[in-house]
């Protein structure tokens, strides 16, 4: 075969072929995907609003993730929200390897800030006398520029290989985005090797990663042992949170992708763990198990009532 794609668009089956299923999804995703901006932009604008959570790296990060997660729901959420109404849900192929792309940069730049996040506990859990110090703006800030690093380029390796890939034909992908796997269903060339790729490149990162995760929290709850017991509570109620929200993103990824390279009926489900599901219960775990963030949230409602009953007095 050529190394050249004939095929100028794909077809979207969707989770459901069903018209009255479709409409329920629609209504549901919808409501999903505002909930998940509006949240997470809610802690957003309570972190920026507050100085001491700012100033805080734990809460720098936390604002960087929920940014990340607008970004990567609304890369997903309009392709998804759309093939619920139309009949016909085609996407063009530069828009599929578009969104290939950038889903999986803002994926890869999750994985490490989240990498980050659980290091930040770490030095301040078990090295508590020399977190100022270590834990500074300018390593925050070396640290998001590794995450972006290492996102641009695991996503830039597997759109170069997935780009030469010839697809002359069928063009539906039984799937609600496009993805790896869907996508090496349909070319017209062995792709067993470069499916071991994908496993080497996307399942064996986020196999490592989490292995140090769970590695590091070991330390941290054995480090616990010589805290106070308010200390203990504190510790634990922060990298509970944390720890929640590595387990909902990671676990459905290690599943997709840590596997041989094959496409199954169920992926789109499990999709739907890994896309749908962490952007919208991280603003949930961090909020409500954080005293911090609620009382500025409370804080900043307080503050625009002011402002509001200000206005009601000068009209």
């Amino acid at each position: 075969m050529k190394n050249q794609s004939f095929v100028t668009e794909f077809v979207l089956l969707g989770l459901s072929q069903n018209p009255d299923i479709q409409i329920i999804l629609f209504i549901i995703f919808m409501l999903i995907y505002i909930t998940t901006v509006s949240g997470n932009l809610l802690i957003v604008v309570t972190i920026l609003s507050s100085p001491t959570l700012l100033g805080s790296p734990m809460y720098f990060f936390l604002a960087f993730l929920s940014i990340l997660d607008v970004c990567i729901l609304s890369v997903i959420a309009p392709t998804m929200i759309g093939a619920c109404l139309t009949e016909k849900k085609t996407i063009s192929f530069v828009g599929c390897l578009t969104q290939l792309y950038v889903g999986h940069l803002f994926g890869g730049v999750e994985l490490i800030i989240l990498t980050a996040m659980a290091y930040d506990r770490y030095v301040a859990i078990c090295k508590p006398l020399h977190y100022s110090s270590i834990m500074n703006s300018r390593l925050c800030g070396i640290l998001v520029g590794v995450a972006w690093t290492g996102g641009f380029l695991h996503s830039t390796v597997q759109i170069a290989f997935t780009s030469q890939l010839p697809f002359c034909g069928p063009n539906i992908i039984d799937h609600f985005v496009c993805d790896l796997y869907p996508l090496l269903k349909l070319a017209c060339t062995n792709t067993y090797i470069f499916g071991f790729f994908v496993v080497a490149n996307s399942g064996f990162m986020c196999i490592l990663i989490f292995s140090l995760l769970l590695v590091s929290y070991i330390v941290i709850l054995h480090s616990l042992k010589n805290h106070s017991s308010e200390g203990q509570r504190k510790a634990l109620s922060t990298c509970g949170s944390h720890f929640a929200v590595v387990v909902l993103f990671f676990v459905p990824c290690i599943f997709e992708y840590a596997r041989p390279p094959t496409a199954f009926s169920f992926d789109k489900m499990v999709a739907v763990f890994y896309t749908v599901f962490p952007p919208f219960f991280n603003p949930l775990i961090y909020t409500f198990r954080n005293k911090e963030v609620k009382s500025a949230i409370w804080k900043l409602w307080n503050r625009l009532m002011v402002i509001l009953d200000y206005k009601k007095l000068i009209k």
